[in-house]
């Protein structure tokens, strides 16, 4: 919901969006592991700014938009800096949160400015209220416009840009179409590529939850160059958080669920299939499969993990279901799988275009290999793990 800003804020430049209680309850649930009270509280406002802007922003401006790179990535980013990466046909857009009271100035993390996969052509300054029940977006600005004229603090690693060169917030849209050839983007240098060793001594050092804040700890150039790789930067987030770098399915099926993967949800369950084409006078079959029950948008569900039966070939299927016996799950769902480094690849997402039964995707494996699900709308469990197959 939009709020009439005329009667609160004489700026009318500014959009103010309304936190309804739920939302905050939603947000905080789904941010359950960070390693420290600061990383979780960063985690929690990045969170709550997404659910709020990106459907405004779909109903608004660019249907498209989508996270950038995705679901299953926010945690890995948001345990160690602030913002949020959106994508959308305009480019890059980066919500950069902050409950600061003062707004004379937008302060960008520099990763978010001197990463070239990171980099953006917008930066959208917002100021969330939880408490008072809104947040406001209050400018933007662009790449260009930083390198050019935002103060770089060496102590913080972050470019400051006063709110007097911050632009109007409405009118974003309108330049990008007015002014296509407008330079937004300026040029950064590319970082160096780490050995496997020395990237591997740096997870191990800086995946310690005492050292508080693991982005200052070493000089940028090999910060950057460390978290460009998507699966350095899962692995870095995974052991500040203390979560397993892989959870092995295998093990799983012949022993049991281990204890801290029962922990947070997985379980193991037999229950009556009926293969394909088979008669209803024909007996099921018992068929074992991991579980793990999850809640999205108010509802309980059921993922799935089970290998294929009567299969000569390394097949899993991994499936979305309700728990509840006959229910739906509704139009707009999405089941997604990535590989372990997060990528995506042919045929790895399955979506409802009407309510149907369930959402599911087969996959061919080589032993060993992993992957990481994803589901929209974003459930509270999620901590995109890698399961190992």
């Amino acid at each position: 919901m939009t709020f009439d800003t005329s009667s609160t804020f004489t700026d009318t430049s500014q959009m103010l969006l309304e936190i309804a209680p739920d939302d905050i309850t939603r947000a905080w649930q789904q941010t359950v592991r960070f390693s420290t009270v600061n990383s979780r509280w960063n985690a929690y406002l990045n969170r709550l700014s997404l659910n709020i802007l990106l459907p405004w922003l779909r109903e608004e401006y660019a249907a498209e938009a989508n996270v950038f790179p995705n679901n299953a990535s926010l945690a890995s980013f948001w345990e160690i800096t602030n913002g949020t990466g959106i994508d959308c046909e305009a480019g890059r857009l980066v919500i950069i949160p902050s409950e600061a009271i003062d707004i004379s100035e937008m302060r960008v993390p520099q990763e978010w400015v001197d990463i070239p996969t990171w980099a953006a052509e917008y930066y959208i300054a917002v100021q969330v209220e939880p408490e008072a029940g809104w947040l406001r977006i209050w400018g933007y600005t662009t790449h260009a416009q930083l390198k050019a004229k935002a103060n770089y603090d060496a102590s913080d690693r972050t470019y400051s840009i006063s709110r007097e060169e911050v632009f109007d917030i409405n009118v974003l849209w309108m330049a990008r179409q007015l002014c296509p050839d407008e330079v937004i983007r300026a040029e950064i240098p590319v970082l160096p590529a780490l050995p496997a060793t020395q990237a591997e001594n740096l997870l191990q050092r800086l995946g310690n939850p005492e050292i508080f804040t693991p982005r200052l700890a070493i000089p940028f150039e090999i910060w950057g160059a460390l978290l460009e790789n998507s699966n350095h930067r899962q692995k870095l987030s995974q052991l500040r958080q203390g979560i397993p770098t892989q959870f092995s399915v295998l093990d799983w099926m012949q022993r049991g669920v281990s204890d801290l993967a029962e922990s947070i949800g997985w379980g193991k369950i037999e229950f009556q299939a009926i293969s394909l084409g088979a008669r209803s006078s024909e007996l099921a079959e018992t068929t074992t499969a991991l579980v793990r029950e999850l809640t999205i948008d108010g509802g309980k569900y059921e993922l799935r993990v089970l290998p294929k039966a009567n299969s000569s070939a390394y097949i899993w299927r991994i499936e979305l279901r309700n728990v509840v016996s006959g229910g739906l799950i509704p139009a707009g769902f999405k089941l997604r799988l990535l590989t372990e480094d997060l990528q995506a690849f042919e045929n790895n997402e399955d979506m409802a275009i009407t309510s149907v039964e369930h959402l599911y995707i087969e996959v061919a494996l080589s032993q060993g290999e992993g992957l990481v699900w994803e589901i929209e709308p974003t459930p509270i469990e999620s901590h995109g793990e890698i399961l190992r197959f």
